[in-house]
């Protein structure tokens, strides 16, 4: 097992969570990707996107097939929308402790508001990435809710 993908299992075991991480040969990085691994819908993959509010890090867990609306983020965080950049990759890394593209919904280097996209919350299991581009685990949107400590909210651009 990858270390990435060894620190974040301890993390989630920390939180109470026993979960069942796949490492897979093809890349998960997508959600496309990570939807066609584990042979599940697009919109059941939650995709890790951190940004900066006010230099402070903020993670927003997006279904798969939806696109972030960075106005309401800007809103739930009462600031205004150009207060609220994409994270670059030094920053992720800082404050998740992983690399983009295996992000983790849980279990981060710094406490971090979550904001979480209540269109995965219709879903019995949704996918996420586990440390690595190429591991993933399975869990139920109210577990994840719980151990992520987030808050189920709109966040998705009306297209």
């Amino acid at each position: 097992m990858h270390p990435s993908v060894e620190k974040f299992q301890s993390a989630a075991k920390a939180l109470g969570l026993e979960l069942n991480i796949i490492e897979h040969q093809e890349a998960t990085r997508t959600a496309v990707e990570a939807a066609n691994a584990v042979n599940c819908d697009v919109a059941q993959i939650v995709k890790s996107l951190c940004f900066m509010v006010n230099h402070q890090p903020v993670m927003a867990l997006v279904s798969g097939k939806n696109q972030l609306d960075e106005k309401k983020l800007a809103k739930l965080c009462g600031v205004g929308r150009k207060k609220v950049k994409r994270a670059s990759a030094d920053q992720v890394k800082a404050a998740t402790g992983y690399t983009i593209g295996g992000v983790t919904p849980l279990g981060h280097a710094t406490q971090m508001t979550i904001f979480v996209d209540d269109d995965l919350m219709v879903f019995p299991t949704i996918w996420a990435a586990a440390g690595t581009p190429n591991a993933v685990f399975e869990i139920e949107p109210n577990r994840l809710l719980t151990a992520c400590g987030g808050t189920a909210v709109d966040l998705k651009k009306e297209l």
